[in-house]
């Protein structure tokens, strides 16, 4: 799940995998590259149901990893003073869930908790988070979500499931979206009786050929075998050695570019990324009227210009600073 904050146009982000697919962990991963742009909040765990959780990644992060416990209600505005990027350990934040923890490992299928995570991110006050994201693992049940979203007082908001009940934006085909926003033309009466946009739920349907991208077989973004094999490929995309085609670089892109664009920094004339960037805005609109090209292209400057992993490196020293 996902959601942007209005300081600096920053988003905070949550995906919870157990989709059964065992892809790279990409949900981590873009929520890493688009911390160069957005503030990124990534609620997340150790894995149950996959071979990698966004806590494992993190854990075998070289040649350092960050100190992912550190993170506390009480270090965030610390950590957000070095670095746009905080990763939200659901084991420190939920500590309750640690009962739950030995039994879910126990039970190798997704369960209710693999439903319950994606709405239970700790950054959730909808006058501090501007715009989510939330991955869910069946098609049938995302039109729910979004009503759950849209109900909690979301705004702006974008449900996603890949047809191949993915729960990510899919590399290999359709990802049916339910788009939750304010209605331009259709005003409500709030608490208060004042009038305010009415907030609807629009369906689409993404493509990797709306980003300008090819399609990819989800068995080509397996990633590694586990953890520490998908952690050197992290830190081959933050350095930016994968080949400009590969797959998995392909899906994290994909993926970093829809929170970009859902965040609504892309909404501009004039790009103000910074060094390396060329200025050169995509105006192009695809499905729910959003510049989808115009964030794939900010998703490779995160990686190109080297931002995206300043921002890790400055959790990084952050969280170890704070553990000492």
């Amino acid at each position: 799940m996902c959601g942007v904050n209005a300081r600096s146009g920053c988003a905070k982000e949550d995906w919870y995998g157990g989709d059964g697919h065992n892809t790279y962990n990409v949900s981590t991963t873009s929520s890493i590259l688009a911390s160069a742009c957005l503030m990124i909040a990534k609620h997340g765990n150790n894995s149950s149901t996959s071979l990698s959780g966004s806590a494992d990644l993190l854990q075998h992060a070289e040649p350092t990893p960050p100190v992912i416990a550190a993170t506390t209600a009480e270090t965030l505005p610390r950590i957000y003073e070095e670095t746009n990027y905080a990763f939200l350990y659901a084991r420190e934040w939920h500590p309750g869930m640690r009962f739950a923890a030995a039994t879910r490992k126990e039970v190798p299928v997704r369960t209710i908790f693999n439903l319950l995570g994606p709405l239970a991110n700790p950054v959730h006050d909808t006058k501090l988070v501007e715009a989510r994201i939330l991955g869910v693992a069946k098609c049938s049940i995302g039109p729910h979500f979004a009503e759950a979203l849209r109900l909690s007082g979301a705004r702006k908001a974008l449900v996603i499931c890949g047809e191949e009940d993915l729960d990510e934006v899919s590399c290999a085909g359709p990802t049916r979206c339910w788009y939750i926003h304010e209605s331009p033309s259709r005003t409500v009466a709030n608490e208060d009786g004042e009038e305010e946009k009415e907030v609807v739920i629009d369906e689409f349907v993404l493509t990797p050929e709306d980003f300008g991208l090819q399609r990819h077989s989800l068995s080509s973004v397996h990633g590694g075998k586990g953890p520490a094999e998908n952690a050197e490929i992290l830190m081959q995309i933050l350095t930016n050695q994968l080949p400009s085609g590969h797959p998995v670089l392909h899906f994290v892109l994909l993926n970093t570019a829809v929170l970009l664009t859902l965040s609504g920094i892309c909404e501009v004339e004039r790009s103000t990324n910074g060094s390396g960037d060329d200025d050169q805005v995509l105006l192009e609109r695809g499905p729910g009227g959003l510049r989808w090209k115009e964030g794939l292209r900010r998703a490779r400057w995160c990686v190109e210009s080297g931002a995206a992993l300043r921002q890790c490196e400055g959790f990084v020293d952050v969280t170890n600073e704070l553990a000492r």
